[in-house]
């Protein structure tokens, strides 16, 4: 009779479709908590078998919001008494003791906790259900709000998956105490009422010639470089003096100067870790490579489009300009203590989205963090258009909107003086060099630096060109390949044996069917060859290669741009013409008055600020020494061609030291060819000293050894060699 019993009541159990009815609760586990574990003991056994169902995350929210709601109303219900409202709080707190287990589990469900987290109406029904279940009538739901205005850009924020890892992993950052102390206001007595940003800035115009414009600095003592580097004096002294505490920076030397080197030394100095840096889109591949020279314990991340690819988990995060909107959310909140504006007069207005976005999230790091290493990098002479530098100075935290902020505040009462007084504006100006304005001419560290140098510059190529560039490339070393095999056979079957094998590559067969490629190449028009790939790369870089001179020409005046095809020199010069920056060209269709008459524009004209030259019609013949940077927007095939280029501007009657600075497409057989002719020139780590090995290699060669480490590389990553 027992078992007949047990089964009536387990048929009382089950409804009439076959679903199990939650059982009521017993009289003395009336109310909402008995309901309450039981969903939770559900959730926890769900959780325990992944993945997480959505309508167990369902579940493990209207718990939660229901049991933070339960929690308010038993503090609040003045009919109970002590003991009871103990045991009540004591019954929750085993439930969120539950809620908890969970969550460590799957930590994604912290999300659902949220105080901005979305509640479905899916996750209403069934919390009107639980209500239910215990007896208790459900409140009515208020009519949604409408949905407030999204601020300016919104709409395209995102957060990478792996930073949301990141802030899961770890969702307290540590506490700052000392922040408070230096967010404290210094005792403002004599210059209470004056206004003083426009005086500081006019105190930058009233300077007298030869005054500094350089902050005192440290010789350097305890500053060293990774192995096989060398940092130089100059740059030293920025690392020192970040070393001994100083923490913020308008690093204002000449390009050429290595201003990313020493600012990732600063933040290594600092342990300014996590790093952020912001710079234009044509150099952050280049800070990514810098950061593995000069720091190559740290990680460095690039921040490109929405971010799929980030590195949540990494030391340094580079994120160019035209990209910031969308990620200035999670950005903000990251927990960096250190910042780095590269090409800083990018934010001089104010106005502008991305001089909004920097200031945004420099004032939620030096909210965060005391005394964050802040580094705002430009190449443009202080001296020039000095309000140009408010954005800069608010993104140190030296001003906001209407006054000097904390150390430059206090620095200005210390002087005893008011801008009434003639001697304010030279101490004014000084208390602001002070702040760590850094400004070195390459005359001023002439000793420091090769009187010539090759600086490698590489880039990204995104978007459909560079996806088209990388599947021609990938095509080439397929057919390389096919080639190679196809003569791997017809050898086996003739009991013919190379003697050069490495690491199961045939080096002499290899080099054969790069020949034969390379003779097909130069004598047939149709098809994807090594020559059309490299013009289309040279294509593809043109107008980063642009971008980057014209920086160049607003930091430090005139700059030769060289190109080897005419479709890329009118695509740089139709930039420099959108831009307003005045050029002239030499090509090799140029009568001889022609092209007098674009030099003299050049050398002469002040509007003329940059020269777009042929590699190979311009390559010799010119004196151009009115620049000392130079731009390669496209590789020779030879060492001799390169430095002939070069050799326009580094001659007799140059006063400066010479840049070359060499665009080079990352990731693509772009960069194999710099190998190539760097290895066969005797070019050590890029410096030019003018002694280098004669060029003894063809352009012949360089192209066969190209194709020959496309083919081997390829092998390699097949694994059938």
């Amino acid at each position: 009779m027992a078992r007949a019993g047990q089964r009536r009541s387990g048929r009382a159990r089950t409804g009439s479709g076959g679903q199990r009815r939650r059982a009521a609760p017993r009289p003395a586990e009336q109310g909402i908590i008995p309901v309450l574990a039981e969903v939770a003991r559900e959730v926890d056994g769900a959780v325990r078998r992944p993945p997480t169902r959505p309508a167990v995350r369902t579940k493990f929210q209207v718990v939660a919001l229901l049991m933070r709601e339960e929690r308010n109303r038993v503090r609040a219900d003045g009919e109970l008494s002590e003991p009871q409202r103990a045991q009540q709080l004591k019954r929750l707190d085993g439930v969120g003791t539950l809620l908890a287990r969970i969550a460590a589990r799957d930590t994604s469900l912290l999300e659902l906790l949220a105080e901005d987290a979305r509640v479905s109406d899916a996750a209403r029904a069934f919390k009107a259900t639980l209500l239910r279940t215990a007896g208790m009538e459900p409140p009515e739901e208020p009519p949604p709000a409408p949905p407030a205005a999204p601020a300016p850009g919104a709409e395209k924020r995102v957060v990478p998956r792996s930073v949301i890892s990141r802030q899961l992993a770890n969702p307290f950052l540590a506490p700052d105490f000392q922040a408070a102390a230096e967010r404290q206001a210094p005792r403002v007595r004599r210059l209470a009422g004056w206004e003083l940003l426009e005086p500081l800035f006019r105190s930058f115009e009233h300077a007298g010639p030869g005054a500094p414009a350089c902050m005192p600095l440290p010789a350097a003592r305890s500053v060293s470089a990774p192995r096989g580097r060398k940092l130089m004096p100059h740059q030293a002294e920025v690392v020192e003096a970040t070393a001994r505490g100083h923490r913020t920076f308008l690093l204002a030397d000449e390009p050429g100067l290595g201003k990313t080197a020493q600012a990732l030394l600063a933040a290594q100095a600092a342990d300014a870790y996590p790093l952020l840096v912001v710079a234009p889109n044509v150099v952050k591949t280049n800070w990514a490579q810098e950061v593995g020279m000069w720091t190559p314990n740290r990680r460095p991340t690039v921040v490109h489009g929405d971010g799929e690819r980030v590195d949540g988990f990494a030391d340094v995060v580079i994120v160019n300009y035209e990209v910031l909107d969308r990620h200035v959310g999670w950005l903000g909140d990251l927990g960096f203590r250190g910042m780095i504006v590269d090409e800083a007069h990018f934010i001089k207005n104010k106005g502008s989205q991305r001089s909004q976005h920097v200031l945004a999230v420099s004032e939620r790091i030096r909210a965060r963090t005391a005394r964050p290493l802040l580094m705002a990098l430009t190449g443009t002479p202080l001296i020039n258009d000095i309000e140009d530098f408010r954005a800069i100075w608010q993104f140190l935290g030296w001003i906001d909107d209407e006054k000097p902020l904390g150390p430059l505040l206090a620095a200005l009462e210390d002087t005893g003086l008011t801008p009434a007084d003639p001697g304010f504006y030279p101490a004014a100006r000084t208390s602001v060099i002070d702040m760590g304005i850094v400004r070195r001419r390459k005359a001023d560290v002439v000793a420091d630096i090769p009187a010539r140098r090759v600086a490698d510059l590489p880039v990204e190529l995104d978007g459909a060109a560079g996806r088209s560039i990388r599947a021609a490339e990938a095509a080439l070393a397929r057919r390389l390949v096919d080639r190679y095999r196809s003569a791997v056979q017809a050898r086996a079957e003739s009991s013919v044996v190379d003697d050069v094998v490495t690491d199961g590559v045939d080096l002499d067969l290899a080099r054969r069917v790069a020949a034969a490629e390379l003779k097909d190449s130069s004598s047939k028009a149709k098809g994807e060859n090594v020559f059309t790939m490299v013009r289309r790369i040279g294509q593809a870089k043109a107008g980063l290669a642009a971008d980057y001179a014209a920086q160049l020409a607003r930091n430090v005046g005139k700059v030769v741009f060289f190109a080897k095809h005419v479709d890329v020199m009118d695509q740089a010069e139709q930039t420099f013409a959108d831009r307003g920056i005045g050029y002239t060209s030499i090509r090799g269709d140029q009568t001889p008055k022609a092209r007098e008459k674009s030099i003299a524009a050049f050398t002469d004209d002040p509007d003329v600020s940059i020269v777009v030259c042929s590699l190979t019609a311009a390559g010799v013949g010119l004196n151009l020494q009115v620049a000392s940077n130079l731009v390669l927007a496209e590789l020779s095939w030879t060492h001799a061609e390169q430095t002939q280029a070069i050799d326009r501007i580094h001659r007799i009657g140059q006063a400066e030291p010479v840049t070359a600075w060499r665009v080079i497409a990352a990731q693509t057989i772009d960069s194999k060819i710099a190998e190539l002719i760097d290895s066969k020139s005797g070019l050590a780590a890029r410096a030019l000293d003018g002694a280098g090995d004669d060029d003894t290699a063809s352009s012949t060669d360089v192209q066969l050894e190209a194709l020959v480490a496309l083919l081997t590389d390829a092998l390699a990553a097949e694994g059938t060699a």
